[in-house]
């Protein structure tokens, strides 16, 4: 379970989270192109993470984590693994895009091209790092 536990209806394969973390980083790329879509490109950066990262500590616990909030996604795996350490930062970077990419706001916000074309390296590259270790821990099985 999670801080308030999942939704019953949530996957609890590890695969499906991977799946889905795989599309978001697709559809990222995809949009990041279109000025009208940049901060929906945003948006998938930050849920191709969200969604790497749950993969992760749900491959390694069997729990899945409920919550949204990177940082302290990344902290959970962190105690699995130090090397996720390395990925805080970016972490905290990508968890701006959660809330501010998809509701109206009195005051518009503005993401530009090169803005959206850094969150897209950073998940990116973190999913690839996740990837690689979800890979590793499999091997050794």
């Amino acid at each position: 379970m999670g801080r308030r536990g999942p939704r019953a209806q949530d996957s609890k394969r590890y695969y499906d989270w991977l799946y889905k973390a795989e599309e978001d980083l697709h559809s990222a790329r995809l949009l990041k192109s279109e000025e009208i879509c940049q901060l929906c490109a945003a948006f998938h950066c930050q849920q191709c993470i969200e969604k790497a990262l749950k993969a992760y500590i749900l491959y390694q616990t069997n729990i899945l984590h409920d919550g949204h909030n990177l940082t302290w996604l990344c902290k959970q795996a962190v105690k699995l693994d130090r090397e996720f350490t390395e990925w805080l930062d970016e972490s905290a970077d990508l968890n701006r895009y959660y809330i501010e990419t998809r509701y109206p706001t009195d005051i518009p916000v503005e993401i530009h091209e090169a803005e959206v074309e850094r969150a897209y390296r950073m998940a990116r590259t973190m999913y690839d790092f996740i990837l690689d270790q979800l890979g590793e821990e499999m091997e050794e099985e």
